[in-house]
């Protein structure tokens, strides 16, 4: 009998990822069914000679090369997984520190256990979801998963179409590596698509979107702001300003923070610019100049805002050095979901892989912004950091 190792670490920060395995992924490939989506085909799979305990040791092996790909950093993360053959069972078997939060009703299980596993993963707040499953796993988590869950697939599946897959097991687990040791890892959208089961059977390859999730890729550095394999700086800010503009919405208020890569979303937005105070925009109108603590409360509680900061080079401080007047009080009344951070890529990267810094003096909201945290280094193009 294998014992669980249940060890919930409470002391220190680390990476959380949440683990779901489908235990029935691929089991209609050996035996020529061309998916494993409907009960009916697994059923007939079993019949045809595909003893599940074979394709769960399967998936489980592809997940324990993830798991194997990050040892000796067992300090620096921790699992959130599902009992038995949907986590668990790969788990025990590494060096791992984990604890159980969902339990199968059955071991053939079903697309409900793997959204109510989703869910339940989600709530204890995961950094990343890593599932190991295929196409049909894929929009299962998709149909649950929240929009700004980050997540990566395991390929195990039999129709590998989706973009939301590592290539190899290998490549998930160093992926997650880099993510662990602090690396500049890109974050993207990627198409969730499935193909139609019955068509394929006979030879027609009929593939459909259903959505999409949001990925880590590994650190690359778009066409648009390369010159010579560095940043074009000037470029680069344009970039960032053009996303963030882009994505503004009528009748809310941005808070714009003190710094040079903010300066450059208000210069793009033609306006007058307090380099080192807060500025408030609403409507591409300038409605409070070098805010006080005060006034940004009195704003921020009347109406829809969000926050938009930059990094201090060199140090690495989001919150508590030079924008003081975003007090925990003005940050928990915008809401912390509503926190922008940009930020050049070679700022970031000066950082040496050293975290981003937040020193808010609440040190409960410090606590909740530790973790991992999206910052857009371009347009449609941002990259994973790590906040202590």
């Amino acid at each position: 009998m294998i014992l669980p190792k249940i060890i919930k670490i409470v002391a220190e920060r680390r990476l959380t990822v949440g683990l779901l395995m489908n235990p029935v992924a691929g089991i209609g490939g050996p035996t020529a069914l061309k998916g494993s989506d409907a009960k009916d085909t697994i059923a007939r799979a079993i019949s045809a000679g595909g003893v599940p305990d074979e394709f769960n040791n399967r998936v489980m092996e592809r997940t324990r090369i993830v798991l194997d790909e990050l040892s000796g950093l067992e300090g620096k993360l921790q699992f959130i997984t599902c009992k038995g053959v949907m986590g668990e069972a790969a788990l025990s078997y590494s060096s791992h520190s984990y604890w159980t939060v969902f339990n199968p009703p059955e071991s053939l299980t079903s697309a409900k256990d793997t959204k109510a596993a989703v869910q339940q993963l989600q709530s204890e707040s995961v950094d990343i979801l890593l599932f190991a499953g295929g196409d049909g796993t894929a929009r299962d988590v998709c149909d649950a998963a929240d929009s700004k869950q980050l997540v990566l697939g395991i390929p195990c599946g039999v129709k590998m179409h989706s973009g939301v897959f590592a290539n190899t097991p290998r490549a998930a687990g160093m992926i997650l590596r880099d993510i662990v040791l602090g690396k500049l890892t890109t974050v993207t959208e990627a198409e969730v698509r499935d193909i139609d089961e019955d068509a394929f059977r006979r030879g027609i390859v009929r593939s459909k979107y259903y959505g999409e999730l949001t990925i880590p890729q590994q650190l690359q550095y778009i066409q648009q702001t390369k010159s010579g394999g560095k940043e074009v700086e000037a470029l680069v800010l344009q970039e960032i300003a053009a996303d963030i503009i882009d994505a503004m919405v009528p009748e809310v208020q941005y808070l714009i923070g003190s710094g040079s890569t903010t300066a450059a979303i208000m210069a793009l937005l033609k306006l007058e610019n307090t380099l080192l105070g807060v500025d408030v925009v609403k409507d591409g109108v300038v409605i409070q100049a070098d805010a006080t603590e005060a006034q940004l409360f009195d704003l921020v509680s009347a109406c829809a805002s969000e926050i938009i900061i930059t990094v201090i080079g060199g140090q690495g401080h989001l919150l508590g050095r030079g924008n003081q007047q975003l007090s925990p009080r003005v940050v928990r009344a915008v809401g912390i979901d509503k926190l922008c951070i940009v930020a050049t890529k070679a700022k970031l990267e000066a950082l040496a892989g050293k975290p981003l810094i937040v020193d808010s003096g609440d040190p409960a909201l410090d606590d909740e912004l530790a973790g991992l945290i999206r910052v857009t280094t371009g347009y449609e193009d941002a990259v994973l950091c790590r906040v202590s």
